[in-house]
């Protein structure tokens, strides 16, 4: 009876070791992003290396346009995407509120701060991105310190910023500066009676003030530094007053047809690994023990603006709107 009873369990094992291997995160994972295409390669071949059987197929453009995507193919019926990581969580809670976006109670959340969390589990923060200003060092001797310093008129006349109909960073960011009592709508009124304009994203930006197009610009931190270690006459600026911050959060939608590649997807956002390559792209972490990127100062350090995600997403299109009259859409 020994041999029979050995041939029994070998087979169970062998039937376990099968169901573990196929229970290993495997097909197609499609995600739509906001995040920069090349980085987003180095993304995704590093989650490859730990889940090499998920083939991803990524949809990359600006949050707007991608949530416009998803709008449009929600009203169609359905959408191909099953992971969302955009640069806001005011798009996320639009997704939330529509119901769009799956519950994930196991996400490995222990070391991650709860403002970055929704706090019903939908999407997470992945990173820290804030905005500031940027100038080109050929052409500005005395660095602004100040939001203030870019109303004078021989500032704001040489001065670009991302526009909210194209950027999600630039939805928190003006969102959250009419929210404080300092600036509101009257600040970027001062902006745009003396000469400051809008390009589209954060990309036309840093292109602007790097050719010398424009001498300053308000813009997310990273794309400055990532742009001055390629050795474009840049420098930026924490304003005194503060910055505006976004997480560039990731969720995953009831729709997905493969859930277990996508939550694969999210803990490896959700990693040290993924962290430290954060940091070698040139982002803030979220992870108190991981170092940030040459140049920064601490986290601990940075002022961050208050903001109400709720209010932002219930005038989103109210401030679009107002945007768009006073520096065109």
């Amino acid at each position: 009876m020994i041999k029979p009873i050995l041939g029994l369990a070998a087979a169970a094992f062998a039937f376990g070791m099968a169901g573990s291997a196929a229970a290993d995160p495997s097909g197609t994972l499609t995600v739509y992003t906001s995040q920069p295409s090349e980085q987003m390669q180095s993304v995704i071949a590093a989650f490859n290396k730990d889940y090499p059987d998920v083939q991803v197929e990524l949809f990359r453009s600006g949050t707007t346009e991608v949530m416009n995507k998803l709008l449009a193919e929600f009203a169609s019926g359905s959408s191909p995407a099953d992971i969302v990581l955009i640069a806001d969580a005011v798009a996320m809670t639009q997704l939330k509120n529509d119901d769009r976006l799956m519950t994930y109670d196991d996400a490995p959340i222990a070391d991650i701060p709860d403002a970055l969390i929704d706090p019903d589990h939908t999407f997470f923060g992945t990173k820290l991105i804030t905005t500031g200003i940027v100038y080109n060092t050929n052409l500005v001797d005395k660095a602004p310190t100040s939001w203030a310093d870019l109303k004078a008129e021989d500032v704001a006349s040489k001065t670009t910023m991302p526009s909210p109909l194209y950027s999600g960073a630039a939805v928190i960011h003006v969102g959250t500066m009419v929210q404080q009592p300092e600036f509101g709508w009257d600040y970027y009124e001062a902006l745009a009676d003396n000469g400051a304009i809008a390009g589209q994203g954060n990309g036309s930006v840093i292109e602007a003030v790097a050719r010398g197009e424009k001498a300053y610009g308000i813009m997310i931190e990273y794309m400055a530094f990532n742009a001055k270690k390629k050795g474009s006459p840049v420098e930026f600026v924490f304003p005194q007053e503060g910055v505006t911050a976004i997480s560039q959060p990731v969720a995953i939608l009831k729709s997905t047809d493969n859930a277990e590649a996508a939550k694969a997807f999210v803990d490896w956002q959700l990693s040290k690994k993924a962290q430290e390559q954060s940091v070698a792209q040139g982002y803030f972490p979220i992870f108190d023990d991981v170092t940030p990127p040459e140049g920064y100062p601490k986290v601990g350090n940075l002022k961050i603006l208050p903001t109400d995600a709720e209010t932002l997403l219930e005038n989103d299109q109210a401030n679009k709107e107002n945007f768009a009259e006073l520096f065109g859409g």
